[in-house]
Parts: structure tokens; C-alpha cells; sequence
């Protein structure tokens, strides 16, 4: 396995893990992991521009799945990962440093080329498959499909940051307010307090919309000051949360591009196939980039598992995964379960629940996160692996 950063590190913000990624993570035996690092929310709260609750549902649990949701550091869940590989695989398993540059395929495998980042010396590796899970820019894509162009950006910016600060409603919400991109305010705790009444580690978002120019899409995640961060929260007023002083109490705040990609025809070719952001970049919409990410490497390994023939291992999970995901996408860019906001507003008051419940049931059924689909599929594990995992 190559990574191109020189080293993992805790580093970033908030993610959610809905029931079906959990459920995956649980049967490769690090339900124990998961649950020291994250925490379960237990409600989504939908309001409006004002704070006003629009929608509200239970998660995880609660909602009547046999998994939790998650809310985690991403940092936190990359490190709990690395020890698993470290743990099943070795330490060796995992190399850093290592920058992409192109594949060619032979006759019973493919070559792979890198570039080493500190000596600046090139690499080749050969294999029985590559998977391209380098990210929405990633540059197994761009061999695949040379013409495809840059992502796409909607004229959204997103700040992201974390900071200590008191429990959000009732602690264990993630509460999404005002619903349109680029109106739009995200929070929920990743991290309880350390001692009873003290304050918890919150990740938050707040979407600014950015006029189109002809200068390049600025892709650095850039630091937003102290200063432009407090300009950008005056127009928001909610009544349970104080928009300055969570600014204020943030180490830092980034901004990053709202950005996706069109839906691929395919994501294999050969031995190559595509994992991920690298397969499916979307809006974050629905909180489902990663959870459908973790699905995608169960499903493939099942496959390669199963196969004799590695080719025909990635063209199944190609075809069992490529049209799920990418109705995902295409649902994202008109707002997932998010429209419920939107129409609210629309209408003036809430939606009636019937409505309601019809466009969070719709997205659900087409991401395969209903409750009675995420309890009742078959298992995504090779029979012997889980004996063999735990020991």
C-alpha cells in the first residue's frame, strides 16, 4: 500500500460514519477501536435560517439499526486504522512518501511508478491489481479518463474548524441549519468533555458563497483570519449556538471548495479499478462520502476474495457498486435529504411529516441506508476472515 504524504498524522476535522459504514468496520472486529475514538449521535436536527427545527430523526441506534452512527476526528479514525493495518498486516505494509505517476498493464499484472518524495527518485512497483483511492484529484483517474477535466465547484466555500466549546443542544445532535449551499451552518461534538461540565470538542461548518471569476479555483485551503471569520458569521443569528465565540475558541479555521466530479461510465479497466473520492467525489450532502467509501473496499474485497480471475473481481465490484454510488452524486447536487430544508422554506413552515419522511426514505433507498437494508443484507465477509482478523 503507497500513500503520498510523508507521514500519517492526527490531522482535520469532523466525519460521520452512518450505520452501514459502522456495521462494515464492526465485522472486520474494531467495533472496540471505533467506540474509544467517536462518538454516537442519537438525533438529526434539520432547521432553518433562524435555528427553528424543520425536521428532526433519530440516528443510528435509536433509529432501529443494529449499529450506531459515529461522529469521529478524521484524524482520529485514520490513526485508529493505520494500527489495524499495523496490527494484521505488518508495519512494513504501509509505505509513505510515495507520489503517483502512472500504471501500465502487462500481461498478468500491472507496473506502478512513484516518485519518492525525499530522495526525489523514481519507484516501480508490479502487482496483481492497483486501486486508485487517491482522492477527488486522483491521477489513476486522470490515466483512465484523460480528457475528463478539472472537478467540478458549485461557487461554494466551505470553513471548516473544530473548537472546544458547550454541548449543542442536547450534546448528541448534529444540527444542520439553513439548508441551501453556501447559507448553511453544520456542528456536532466529535469529542465529550473532559471532566463534567466542561466544554466539548465540536466540529462545525459554515458554507460562504463566492462569486465565479476567471482566476484559477483557489485549492489551497486556505487559513481564514480571525478577522474575515467573524465577518462571515454576523449574518447568522441562531439562539443555541454563539457563532463568534466558537470562532474564536477554533485553533483554526481552513476553507475548502465544494467540489465533485460527474458520474463515471466505469471505474475499471483491466487491473485498474478506482475506490472512493477517487471513484465517486460529491457534495456533503447526507453525510455519505466516507460511509459509501468504506462500503466500496468491503465490497471489492469480497470480490477479489472470491475470484480466481483479479480482472473479473473488479469488474463485479464495478458493476455492484458504480450505479448505487453514483445515483449518490447526482442526488447530492439537487441537496439529498437536505431539500427537506429547502422546501421548508418554500412553504413557509414545515413540511408535513409524510413529505418529509418521503425525501429522507427516497435518498436512503437510493444509497441502501435504510434501516431494513443495512440490518438484513448479507455479510460483505469472506467466511473464515473474521476468525482470522480477531487474532
Amino acid at each position: 500500500m503507497n500513500e503520498a504524504a510523508r507521514s500519517i498524522e492526527a490531522v482535520g476535522v469532523g466525519i460521520n460514519l452512518l450505520p452501514h459504514a459502522v456495521r462494515e468496520l464492526t465485522e472486520l472486529g474494531l467495533a472496540e477501536e471505533l467506540a474509544a475514538v467517536a462518538l454516537p449521535p442519537h438525533r438529526l436536527s434539520y432547521r432553518d435560517r433562524a435555528g427553528d427545527p424543520v425536521w428532526e430523526e433519530p440516528l443510528g441506534l435509536a433509529a432501529g439499526y443494529h449499529w450506531p452512527q459515529y461522529s469521529v476526528h478524521r484524524g482520529r479514525l485514520h490513526l485508529m486504522l493505520l494500527a489495524a493495518v499495523h496490527e494484521r498486516l505488518g508495519p512494513d505494509f504501509l509505505r509513505t512518501g510515495r507520489l503517483f505517476r502512472c500504471f501500465e498493464q502487462t500481461a498478468d499484472g500491472v507496473r506502478a511508478h512513484f516518485v519518492d518524495r525525499t530522495s526525489g527518485g523514481p519507484i516501480r512497483e508490479d502487482a496483481d491489481v492497483l486501486i486508485g483511492a487517491d482522492g477527488i484529484d486522483s491521477a489513476v483517474r486522470a490515466q483512465l479518463y484523460p480528457d475528463e477535466g478539472p472537478s467540478h465547484w458549485n461557487g461554494v466555500h466551505m470553513w471548516r474548524g473544530i473548537a472546544r466549546y458547550p454541548h449543542v443542544l442536547d450534546g448528541r445532535s448534529i444540527v444542520v441549519a439553513g439548508g441551501t449551499p453556501g447559507a448553511k451552518f453544520v456542528a456536532y461534538p466529535i469529542e465529550d468533555p473532559a471532566v463534567e461540565g466542561g466544554d466539548a470538542l465540536l466540529n462545525w461548518v459554515l458554507e460562504v458563497r463566492r462569486e465565479r471569476s476567471a482566476a484559477p479555483l483557489d485549492r489551497t485551503n486556505r487559513r481564514i483570519t480571525p478577522a474575515e471569520a467573524r465577518v462571515g458569521v454576523t449574518e447568522w443569528n441562531l439562539p443555541w449556538v454563539d457563532l463568534e465565540t466558537l470562532v474564536e475558541r477554533s485553533s483554526a479555521v481552513f476553507e475548502y471548495p465544494m467540489l465533485d466530479r460527474d458520474p463515471l461510465p466505469s471505474w475499471s479497466s483491466g487491473r485498474v479499478t478506482l475506490l472512493g473520492d477517487a471513484a465517486h467525489p460529491m457534495f456533503p450532502m447526507g453525510m455519505n462520502g466516507g460511509s459509501q467509501s468504506i462500503v466500496d473496499a468491503r465490497v471489492l474485497a469480497w470480490y477479489l476474495a472470491r475470484e480466481g480471475d483479479p480482472a473479473a473481481a473488479l469488474r463485479r465490484y464495478d458493476r455492484m457498486r458504480r450505479d448505487t454510488v453514483n445515483a449518490v452524486v447526482l442526488a447530492n447536487r439537487d441537496l439529498g435529504p437536505e431539500a427537506i430544508i429547502a422546501r421548508a422554506a418554500e412553504h413557509g413552515e414545515p413540511l408535513p411529516v409524510g413529505q418529509a419522511e418521503s425525501i429522507v426514505n427516497r435518498y436512503k433507498d437510493l444509497a441502501q441506508a435504510m434501516v431494513a437494508q443495512v440490518n438484513t443484507h448479507p455479510t460483505w465477509t469472506v467466511p473464515g476472515d473474521a476468525a482470522d482478523l480477531m487474532r
